[in-house]
């Protein structure tokens, strides 16, 4: 385009490349939009001196027990009036599942507090950043002091990054791989309460860079031992041959948030204060 004069509206062609939002856009600028969401994280953790954390993983939907039982008593009144709708069923079935998981929220806040308490400033408290046993891990270690890290994600239905996360360490993605990315590479222990298929998925790709040598052995624990005896069977994929004896052990299940702690206390050798 040729320049006429100063009042003339430029095409885009004329914007600086840097500041060109709808350039940064198209697919064939993919590569750069994912550049800059592995910087943007990692600038603002160096410039906290952030380098080992704790992560934790869980469900979205498990809220505290007060909240869950709401959630029952809203489901019943609504079947009640239509009790031959499945979907009403499904959802009071549901709402049950989340009351059982309930005692978690409590277990994952305490987890969070038991971090600061015990190493100080030593390690960050990670989650993804959004509602259920993410906010209470997140809650534990922001209520006692101790950094707060949330790394959320653009879903199709807005997650907004919970209230307990320390100022300047809440952090949006739109990859999952460069989330994940940030998530595992100063993990020092991955603690995982009850969840879904994002939390499996996550789970289970930390197993495998594990497995793989592509991430150092550190402590995997999960907590929930009804939870995690019913829905996944480790053992049974050694006793078919496809994973390990040595993987099977890498995983550690407990019930309560201060034995998930004194694992990993135990493998740091970390003094309880």
């Amino acid at each position: 385009m040729t320049q006429k004069t100063n009042d003339v509206e430029h095409e885009s062609s004329y914007i600086k490349a840097y500041e060109d939002v709808e350039l940064l856009k198209k697919d064939v600028m993919r590569p750069v939009r994912m550049e800059l969401e592995v910087l943007k994280p990692e600038i603002y953790l160096q410039h906290f001196g952030i380098k080992e954390t704790i992560v934790c993983f869980g469900s979205a939907r498990v809220r505290e027990e007060k909240e869950a039982k709401e959630k029952i008593a809203q489901a019943e009144k609504a079947l009640a009036e239509n009790p031959t709708d499945q979907k009403l069923k499904n959802q009071l079935e549901e709402a049950k599942g989340l009351f059982k998981l309930s005692r978690y929220y409590d277990q994952a806040r305490q987890f969070g507090k038991l971090v600061v308490k015990n190493a100080g400033d030593r390690f960050a408290v990670v989650t993804g950043g959004g509602p259920g046993l993410m906010e209470a891990a997140n809650r534990g270690a922001f209520e006692n002091g101790g950094r707060s890290i949330g790394m959320n994600i653009t879903l199709p239905h807005e997650q907004r990054p919970n209230p307990y996360i320390t100022h300047n360490l809440a952090f949006l993605f739109h990859y999952f791989a460069i989330r994940k990315l940030h998530l595992v590479m100063r993990a020092q222990a991955i603690v995982v309460f009850p969840g879904g298929f994002g939390t499996f998925d996550e789970l289970f790709e930390i197993l495998t860079l594990i497995q793989t040598g592509k991430k150092s052995q550190i402590p995997v624990i999960l907590v929930g031992k009804e939870f995690w005896s019913e829905v996944v069977n480790v053992k049974a994929l050694s006793g078919y041959g496809v994973i390990s004896h040595a993987d099977v052990e890498a995983l550690n299940i407990v019930d309560t948030a201060q034995e998930a702690w004194d694992k990993v206390a135990a493998f740091y050798k970390i003094k309880n204060r």
